[in-house]
């Protein structure tokens, strides 16, 4: 197995990855938002996107997005295929978009907002702590990627103050990399 930085080559896998992450909402029967190829593919081709290969065969990926003008970065489209669940894939790959975030933007709050459980688990163990959504970006840009999610209306209900996600922050000022 091999997790590597995601470079033009990898855009190859770009429509089932974002198959997977289709098909993973679906199971689940949790928000998540939809990605289509292209964008996977632009975060590909922006060095921005890590991703997880069994010899050829796609096995999990993630992505980062700048926002607030640098002054966050998100973490998105976290996804491991179904033979590859269980492990501690996600983990791994989790770290390695982790550490690309820290080289490419040292200054930046690095978030993400899920509803999965072991997200949340694989965030507090990279330092994150959960806050409040004022907490994240104001930028609305981050917000409308919220829109294909199943629970967007509730998250537009509230003013983007609550939703079923829960948004967790690391601040490299705080220094709390565990």
């Amino acid at each position: 197995m091999k997790i590597l930085h995601a470079k033009a080559e990898h855009i190859i896998y770009s429509k089932e990855i974002s198959i997977c992450i289709d098909e993973s909402a679906k199971v689940r029967g949790t928000g998540i938002a939809r990605r289509t190829p292209e964008y996977i593919a632009t975060k590909i081709e922006n060095n921005n996107a890590v991703i997880a290969l069994d010899g050829n065969q796609f096995a999990g990926f993630c992505y980062i997005e700048i926002w607030g003008h640098g002054k966050y970065v998100a973490h998105s489209g976290l996804i491991v295929d179904p033979n590859y669940r269980g492990k501690g894939l996600a983990r791994k790959i989790k770290k390695k978009v982790f550490d690309l975030s820290l080289k490419k933007y040292p200054d930046a709050k690095v978030f993400g907002i899920t509803t999965g459980m072991p997200v949340m688990k694989i965030n507090y163990e990279l330092g994150y702590k959960p806050v409040h959504f004022s907490e994240l970006t104001d930028d609305p840009e981050f917000w409308k990627g919220c829109m294909t999610c199943k629970n967007y209306d509730i998250l537009t209900r509230t003013k983007r103050e609550m939703c079923l996600c829960t948004g967790m922050l690391y601040d490299p000022k705080q220094g709390n990399i565990k």
